[in-house]
């Protein structure tokens, strides 16, 4: 059942079992505000590029005992209405072991967010996603643009959109990063 009124608000909990109920199976869902809200299916091209960013942030964080994670993993962003974002990746300049986590949203806070836009994705609502990250304390936020080949760097005090012409460097938050924009548009060469 999918809440309809204040009284009916889902907390982060009620909605991760709820999601594992057998209607809900092969859907996506975010939690927003108590509220479950449907999403739709990533296209291919969105996979891609989920994966190059995830595979470049990989590659500096691994040696470093960082990790990276993919898939929508839940990340509780706000309590009291709870609301619970599926980001593309998330990274963390720490680890834990994988058979130690809990099969439940995230609410240790990432040392950055990556959202890869879809077709169908709007600018307030991308916007809305954006501020509730770095209100949760998340230090820096990438939106990757595959239409316009643009990588966009928030942090709480500012935002910078770098083209496929340009570099990213950690900005402060990942010490030494450095990754050609370009590489999250375009498969690597062997």
């Amino acid at each position: 059942m999918v809440a309809s009124t204040t009284t009916d608000l889902m907390t982060a909990e009620e909605f991760c079992t709820w999601t594992e109920l057998p209607e809900n199976e092969d859907k996506r869902y975010e939690l927003e505000n108590g509220v479950p809200i449907e999403m739709p299916p990533p296209s291919k091209p969105h996979g891609g590029i989920c994966f190059l960013v995830a595979h470049m942030l990989g590659l500096y964080l691994l040696p470093r005992g960082g990790s990276v994670f993919t898939n929508d993993t839940g990340l509780i962003v706000r309590r009291r209405p709870d609301t619970v974002r599926g980001p593309d990746v998330m990274a963390y300049m720490t680890r834990e072991p994988i058979g130690g986590m809990a099969f439940a949203p995230a609410e240790d806070i990432p040392t950055l967010v990556v959202e890869v836009l879809s077709p169908s994705d709007r600018p307030g609502r991308t916007n809305r996603r954006v501020q509730s990250y770095l209100r949760r304390g998340i230090p820096m936020v990438w939106v990757v643009d595959p239409d316009e080949r643009i990588v966009t760097v928030y942090t709480a005090t500012e935002f910078r959109v770098f083209d496929e012409t340009e570099e990213l460097t950690g900005n402060g938050v990942l010490p030494d990063f450095r990754c050609p924009v370009a590489s999250f548009f375009n498969w690597p060469t062997a």
